[in-house]
């Protein structure tokens, strides 16, 4: 999904813009989805592609809403992100290359992933 920064920032949000086309990261404890635990599905505030299902979804205490599992490795684009002095895995999504968050090896089972999302980069359809 190839669009210009002027039409990202016309469709999105200044929040959705800064997190998803600008790689930001929003304050945790701040977004709609943090503490958020009702069924149906999260997709990607950019382009609607469907990343987690809400029954995948747990608290992981830190703020943003997590994930131990996407619906489909085809949906999550990894990437090393070196920023911050820190090496983490970033996550992007796979149809328009939106910044979503980072995954990390901490997570509960059966995974043992902890996909660390931002808010901003999510919407959600309901069960």
């Amino acid at each position: 999904m190839m669009k210009s920064d002027e039409e990202w920032r016309k469709e999105l949000n200044p929040e959705q813009y800064r997190v998803l086309r600008k790689k930001g990261t929003e304050r945790p404890f701040t977004g709609e989805y943090w503490d958020y635990f009702e069924p149906g599905t999260y997709v990607c505030a950019g382009c609607g592609q469907e990343l987690f299902q809400a029954d995948t979804k747990f608290d992981a205490g830190c703020g943003w809403p997590s994930f131990w599992e996407s619906i489909s490795p085809d949906r999550i684009v990894q990437q090393e992100d070196n920023s911050l002095g820190m090496r983490r895995i970033e996550v992007l999504c796979s149809r328009c290359g939106g910044h979503l968050g980072h995954v990390f090896p901490d997570g509960p089972k059966p995974t043992g992933l902890r996909y660390c999302i931002n808010s901003a980069s999510l919407g959600f359809k309901r069960k």
